[in-house]
């Protein structure tokens, strides 16, 4: 069967807080008026669940939900297993990507627009995952690439950069300082910004983790689920799926989506203690195990606040002990997974949740961090 995904006309782009917008095929990477991230004007309807039998056993496979045709770029990203915990919680084993990470999902599609736009060059700012994700589809594809990191960057993900053909250029600075210094990188004429956080295609590869949870589960999704939250990028990709599958009437009943944080770097959740539609004042960077979620200024703050309230979800905040011990008590269940990626089991596995079923995601392998401390000095 041919599954060709939507008309090879790409979707423009907009911003959601003034409306303005960016055409398809451009390079714009942000906003031009509020330089705030972009969103796609991109509604698609899901393919029910008996016609997808006999598709490419990838994130591919859920073509009409993608904004760009079926690619020649893929490595086999997607389709991870599902493995039950215990108390009505299972795990989705997203760290079984090509690159160990979920955010393959999200680079996959990136690389794929990339591929087909064709800059002169890829540039990209991560503290690790997103950065391995897209230097190695950048491989596939044939594209220069440049990742910006943070000094203090594992070691192993930076080898695994380069070993794909990236430059690196690491910052010295946090996250935030690297996300500037790839910022001012990105308005160079023919650079394509691999933006995880501003460019909306990310999110739409984000939200597959979803469309496999609804096949696997029979054409539904559970009462809860518990997502990991720096800069939002799984957590919006989960909203986009539900909207679209409920809205197609393939889903009755909405799951509730509650965002984790690093009780170290916690902005959204103290927003919305407050109850606030953005965030409120700074929040200093902090020291976290949990690193990939540590973003004092996540730049779709009033998406992510929004989503969670819309769905009847809720914020939890895991310390750096919760975290280790999180972390051990998987990899005495046979998973092995970094410090950022059993936050949402550390928020949960005493029963926070009660009765509902869950499914959390184990996002990243145990491989390239090792094991988080009890307390981060």
């Amino acid at each position: 069967m041919d599954h060709a995904g939507p008309a090879s006309a790409l979707p423009d782009c907009f911003c959601p807080l003034d409306g303005t917008r960016v055409p398809a095929g451009s390079l714009q990477w942000a906003c031009p008026l509020c330089r705030g991230p972009l969103d796609l004007d991109f509604s698609p309807t899901p393919a029910p669940l008996t016609s997808l039998a006999g598709r490419v056993n990838s994130l591919w496979r859920y073509a009409e939900c993608l904004p760009l045709p079926l690619p020649a770029i893929s490595l086999g990203e997607g389709r991870t297993p599902l493995v039950e915990l215990t108390g009505g919680v299972r795990a989705k084993v997203d760290f079984l990507m090509p690159t160990l990470s979920f955010k393959d999902r999200g680079a996959v599609v990136l690389a794929a627009l990339a591929h087909r736009l064709g800059p002169d060059l890829v540039i990209a700012d991560s503290s690790g995952n997103a950065g391995t994700a897209l230097a190695a589809y950048c491989a596939r594809a044939g594209l220069p690439c440049t990742v910006y990191v943070p000094a203090g960057t594992s070691a192993k993900k930076l080898e695994q950069i380069g070993a794909h053909g990236a430059r690196l250029e690491v910052v010295d600075g946090d996250r935030e300082a690297t996300a500037r210094a790839a910022r001012a990188a990105a308005d160079l004429p023919g650079t394509f910004y691999a933006s995880h956080v501003h460019n909306p295609y990310f999110l739409h590869g984000t939200k597959t983790y979803v469309h496999e949870l609804w096949e696997d589960l029979g054409g539904r999704l559970p009462d809860a689920l518990v997502l990991p939250v720096g800069n939002g990028t799984l957590l919006l990709g989960a909203a986009l799926a539900v909207r679209e599958l409920h809205a197609a009437g393939l889903i009755a009943k909405t799951p509730a989506l509650y965002a984790v944080q690093a009780a170290a770097v916690a902005p959204l959740a103290a927003a919305w203690r407050a109850g606030a539609d953005d965030l409120a004042g700074e929040t200093p960077a902090a020291p976290t195990a949990a690193e990939g979620i540590a973003i004092p200024r996540p730049p779709r703050a009033r998406q992510i606040l929004r989503a969670v309230r819309d769905s009847g979800g809720a914020f939890f905040t895991v310390t750096e002990e919760q975290v280790a011990a999180a972390q051990r008590d998987l990899a005495a269940r046979g998973l092995y997974v970094e410090p950022t990626g059993v936050a949402c089991w550390a928020a949960v596995r005493d029963g926070a949740l009660g009765e509902r079923s869950a499914v959390v995601p184990l996002c990243g392998a145990g491989a390239r961090t090792g094991l988080a401390a009890a307390a981060v000095a």
